[in-house]
């Protein structure tokens, strides 16, 4: 991976020559990377981690870095003394990718020098949020159809580094397939696509288009019939070169449709080819489809096998960000002893939780996702007794567990600047996405008005985030 290290704002650069003038560059700081909520973002799917680790294992300042930065005459010796020699030396504790999280709930959490702390702020929601909100987007559209959905949002993206990594988050999310080659290369994913409009019209006639490329492709057939007319020319025409292709041993793939009518479009389609006798052949459609349409078409009847999306996927229409935050939670103060930080705000949704926190989630007696609980680092949960959960704002909505158990969501990927954590492959990634998913009752991932999936504060972090708050207050 390419040196990120300036990869920043600047006011971290500023505010780390501050650290280092007044002597607190070396003290121990605790910061959460989070997600606050927005409409469509009731839950999200981690991914961009191993960037994250890739981006830190990278830091350094190099010799052209350090002109640009003197050339500034912004900061001051001390600064360019640390930064000369500069490497990540703290601990990092993140959600492995693929896991299924909420609002508030720490994605990574930070513990390290505020020198160090500071500058990977920037890089850190870059690589995350964008990931974590591409998954999300991806995940929502596969949880509204059984069919395969092949991302290929490449020429629409926000330039390179969004279409291949969207491609891979979109894997995570539970796309099958990329029509990104560079992406397929990178991250060893399934390639899809087959050909274009501009295909059929070179040609003088689209049977000739047909049988060119089916000639070409005789076992991959897959071909796009609505550049003229989709039911009187484009569907009878890639039957009779089915019927050429089948004569000769081969078996098409299918059918594509990227216009007019789905519903309508892929049921006539459908009656077309299975009475001409190719049940076997799949239909594709693709054209600015996102979730709502797919369930809105599912709702219709559509007769479609797989969807290819674009657009509407690679950019997260219309929610374009996660709106992620990255918040001191903890700090030592001159002495070496710890304090709880809390950021208050007349905006509710902008107060923070404070102190050094970890996640457990909560399995009912069924084995499925029933709560998560934001603790203090070092709580532990006594599953042998009754747990009590309760809402953090309205507190009277309380629930009991009797017979449950508990996972711990964070794991320690740095220690003391040592990378600890064996990165999965991306494929196991994938198969841990499909886990996390399948351990939600379809209720709390249903498209519209999701049920309202618990989350808890311990007592210990409640009764700090209220003193705080009084503390605060006086």
């Amino acid at each position: 991976m390419r040196n990120l290290t300036l990869l920043t704002d600047l006011y971290q650069l500023t505010m780390m020559n501050g650290y280092a003038e007044t002597d607190m560059a070396d003290r121990e700081a605790v910061f959460d990377l989070f997600y606050r909520p927005a409409p469509g973002l009731d839950f999200a799917i981690v991914a961009g981690i191993e960037q994250a680790i890739d981006y830190i294992n990278n830091l350094h300042f190099d010799e052209s870095d350090i002109a640009y930065l003197r050339s500034l005459n912004l900061f001051g010796e001390k600064f360019f003394e640390r930064i000369k020699k500069f490497r990540f030396t703290g601990d990092m504790y993140a959600l492995r990718e693929g896991e299924m999280i909420y609002p508030y709930e720490p994605i990574v959490t930070i513990k390290a020098p505020l020198f160090e702390a500071q500058l990977i702020e920037t890089a850190l929601l870059n690589i995350i949020n964008h990931q974590t909100l591409i998954a999300t987007k991806a995940m929502k559209m596969a949880n509204e159809t059984t069919g395969a959905i092949s991302e290929f949002g490449l020429r629409r993206a926000q330039g390179p580094d969004a279409g291949l990594y969207g491609a891979r988050a979109a894997m995570i999310g539970g796309c099958s397939s990329t029509s990104n080659v560079l992406a397929g290369k990178m991250f060893d994913i399934k390639i899809s696509g087959t050909h274009a409009h501009s295909w059929v019209m070179s040609f003088s006639e689209e049977i000739e288009a047909f049988r060119a490329y089916a000639k070409l492709n005789p076992d991959t057939c897959l071909l796009l019939v609505d550049t003229y007319d989709t039911l009187k020319s484009g569907v009878p025409n890639a039957i009779k070169v089915f019927d050429e292709l089948k004569a000769n041993g081969h078996k098409p793939l299918g059918i594509r449709l990227d216009s007019g009518d789905l519903a309508y479009l892929s049921k006539r389609a459908r009656e077309m080819l299975d009475k001409a006798g190719h049940t076997e052949a799949k239909i594709f459609a693709s054209g600015d489809i996102d979730e709502h349409i797919i369930a809105t078409l599912n709702a219709q009847g559509a007769k479609i096998d797989v969807w290819g999306i674009g657009t509407k996927l690679i950019t997260s229409a219309p929610r374009p960000a996660l709106g992620g935050v990255y918040k001191l939670a903890e700090i030592q103060n001159g002495n070496g002893e710890w304090e709880p930080r809390m950021k208050f705000s007349d905006t509710p949704e902008k107060i923070t939780n404070p102190g050094f926190k970890t996640i457990y989630r909560i399995y009912d007696e069924k084995g499925m996702a029933a709560a998560d609980l934001i603790a203090l680092r070092g709580e532990e949960i006594d599953t042998t007794k009754p747990l009590t959960i309760f809402h953090p704002i309205e507190t009277w909505k309380k629930t009991t567990f009797e017979k449950y158990s508990i996972r711990e969501l964070p794991v320690c990927v740095f220690e003391r600047g040592k990378q600890v954590y064996k990165v999965p492959t991306l494929k196991e990634t994938i198969e841990f996405a499909k886990q996390s998913k399948g351990e939600f009752y379809e209720e709390y991932k249903r498209l519209i008005n999701p049920h309202v999936y618990k989350i808890d504060l311990s007592d210990n972090l409640y009764d700090l985030r209220k003193a705080l708050i009084i503390k605060n207050q006086k």
